[in-house]
This record gives structure tokens, sequence and C-alpha cells, in this order.
């Protein structure tokens, strides 16, 4: 709960303004009705209430431009990191599995694995730090990846704003894989371990979302009503019993990557929780009753 900028009304579910970061009614939550500061941003400020339709239509076809201001296709992704990384987890997909393979370089080739996983081989190779993070291993992994992320991702992003959610993805993604490799290295010297999906990632986003709202009501596989915080701790048990008993990769399964992932996320949940944010006691999907909906947790490797 909290009050709006300029008539300090309580709101259960307040907005944050993406441009300015203040707190606002629904009243009050758009930018011209709060004098966002941020319109001034704007190379048209006039854009904010157009249309999307400019003058160009008139000038018979000799020009075409992709809009990316509020009226544009590409504005949709302004400001909503989730959908971005959503649509960059698929077109790597499509380069996985279409592209690479067309051009000449067949998936689980050499080139194929050191461009899209972070691999106990080639650990250092940087680029992999990230586009592994975006890669997975086939259709059921971003699959249930995307569904997770596509339901909480915006949760979180509203809470913490966009450039905060961005690099939270990035970095927790980063640095889960990074610890599954090296980890490996440690326990299994000379076995070659290809690491690649978004689920370290979505754990850091499950872990801060846990601890800022402990008994949001999830539907586990569309099916099963828990608190939030009843399905992140089997996530946990789960990930961790079966590291202890199998190995760090048992299953084939980056079980370490969720559990780093995971840790990062309630780390930096209770940094923001003594900051004094929160989350809405209940996901709410269109216009309907009932929970935000989960799917299971996605394969971290192959």
């Amino acid at each position: 709960m909290a009050n709006c900028d300029v008539c300090g009304k309580e709101e259960n579910m307040p907005y944050q303004c993406r441009r300015c970061n203040g707190t606002y009614c629904a009243e009050h939550r758009l930018p011209e009705s709060h004098s966002c500061p941020g319109l001034n941003e704007w190379n048209d400020p006039d854009g904010v209430f157009d249309s999307g339709f400019d003058d160009s239509v008139e000038n018979e076809g000799r020009s075409f431009s992709i809009g990316t201001g509020p009226g544009g296709p590409l504005g949709y992704f302004r400001g909503n990191m989730t959908y971005v990384f959503l649509a960059l987890m698929w077109i790597t997909f499509a380069f996985q599995f279409l592209i690479f393979p067309t051009v000449g370089y067949p998936t689980f080739s050499p080139t194929w694995i050191n461009v899209f996983t972070l691999n106990t081989a080639n650990p250092l190779y940087v680029w992999t730090w990230v586009t592994s993070v975006f890669a997975h291993g086939g259709p059921a992994h971003i699959f249930l990846n995307s569904i997770v992320l596509y339901f909480f991702g915006p949760v979180v992003e509203r809470r913490i704003g966009s450039k905060k959610f961005a690099a939270l993805f990035i970095l927790s993604g980063a640095i889960a894989g990074l610890a599954q490799v090296g980890a490996t290295i440690l326990t299994e010297p000379g076995t070659f371990v290809p690491v690649l999906g978004a689920s370290g990632a979505i754990a850091a986003i499950m872990g801060v979302l846990t601890v800022l709202n402990p008994n949001l009501r999830i539907y586990l596989y569309f099916i099963i009503p828990m608190p939030l915080w009843v399905a992140t701790l089997a996530f946990a048990v789960y990930s961790a019993f079966v590291s202890v008993a199998g190995g760090v990769g048992a299953g084939g399964v980056a079980q370490l990557a969720h559990l780093t992932g995971l840790g990062l996320g309630l780390l930096y949940g209770a940094k923001l929780r003594k900051d004094g944010e929160s989350a809405p006691k209940e996901l709410q999907l269109g216009g309907g009753g009932g929970g935000g909906r989960m799917g299971g947790p996605g394969r971290g490797r192959f």
C-alpha cells in the first residue's frame, strides 16, 4: 500500500511511473495527469496524445519508418523489459534451431555450443555469459520459462523499475550459469557440461517476489493453489536434495544454477523489503478473479 504523490490517496496497487518513478493512484497514473517531467524527454511531446499516424502517410508512400514512440509498434516494448526478454528468448531460439543449422552450423556443433552455451570447456567466452541466458534446450524448456516470466516478470518489474529489473535478470542469469559451470569444473574435472536457459534468472525473480509477498496465491501447473512461499520452498528443497543426492547437474538439470538464482533473488528481495517495497497480494489475469498461474521450473542445461 502506498500514497499517491499528487493527491495523497492510499492505493493497494499503486502505479509507478516509468519516467519519473513517482507513485500514483489510478486517477493520476498517466504522465499528463501528474505533470510528469519525463514528458519533456520526448522529441515530440505532442506524440503522447498522437494516434500513431503522421504526415508521411500522405507522402504517396515514398518513405517508411518503424515507429518506436507511443503510437508505434515497437512502443509496446518501451519500458517493458519483461516482454523484451521474452522476445529475445524466442528470437535466440529461432537462431539456435532454424537459422544456424540453415547456414551450416548444425545444432550441438562446436560453433553452435560456443555461441549459445556457457560451458566447462570455454567458461571465459564472455559473450556466452549473456547468450546462454536467452538460449534454451528445446520447446518444453523455453515454453515453461516463458510462462513463468510472462506472469511474474511484470509484477517485479513494476515494483523495482525496468532498469533494475533488467540488471537483475541478466546478472542473476549469468552468475547462476557461472556457478553451475564453476562447481562442475571443481567437482567433476574434465567433464564437458554446456549450460543454457533463463531458469536461474527466473528463479531470481521468484525469489524477489517471495520476499516481497510470500503469501501471494498462485496455481502450480495451472491446477494446484498454494502460497508462493510454499512453491518456492518446495522448489529449493527439491533442487538441493537432487544436487546432494546426484550431483550439481543431476538429471541433466542445472540444479545449482536454480539455487544460485533463487538465492540472489531472496537477498535482493530482502534489501527491497528493508527499503519499504511491497507486492500485490494476488495476481489477477484479465478481468476475472483468481490467482496468477505458473508452470514448473525450466531445465537449466542439457
